[in-house]
């Protein structure tokens, strides 16, 4: 896998919709939100940024393959082409771990996350 998908997901780790949502069914973390992937082990490259939306607390990323989502107390788990990204949000920053593989070596790292 690229490192630029790893990077959409995380977010990704951390983030987009392209439908508002409801007034009455926003949660604290939708809008959205700059992440940076740091890979420390692998062939991955080493760092990417991507921006990102959160909607209704659900992850998605235009044009990219990303499904995930935010609980209410910050928690995320986000996937994109078989990479996976975990970690926690608060107010309006967030960190934690990807692991993934490219070109079936794997790579991981973290990633942080700002609210734009």
């Amino acid at each position: 896998m690229r490192f630029g998908r790893i990077a959409a997901f995380c977010a990704a780790s951390v983030i987009t919709a392209t439908l508002a949502a409801p007034a009455f069914a926003q949660t604290p973390y939708d809008g959205n939100w700059q992440v940076t992937i740091v890979t420390k082990t692998g062939s991955c490259e080493a760092t990417a940024s991507s921006m990102l939306t959160v909607a209704d607390g659900k992850i998605t990323a235009p044009g990219a393959n990303v499904s995930g989502t935010i609980g209410s107390g910050g928690l995320v788990k986000v996937s994109i082409n078989g990479a996976y990204a975990n970690g926690q949000l608060s107010g309006n920053a967030g960190s934690g771990k990807w692991n993934g593989a490219s070109a079936g070596i794997p790579c991981s790292g973290r990633w942080e996350a700002s609210r734009q």
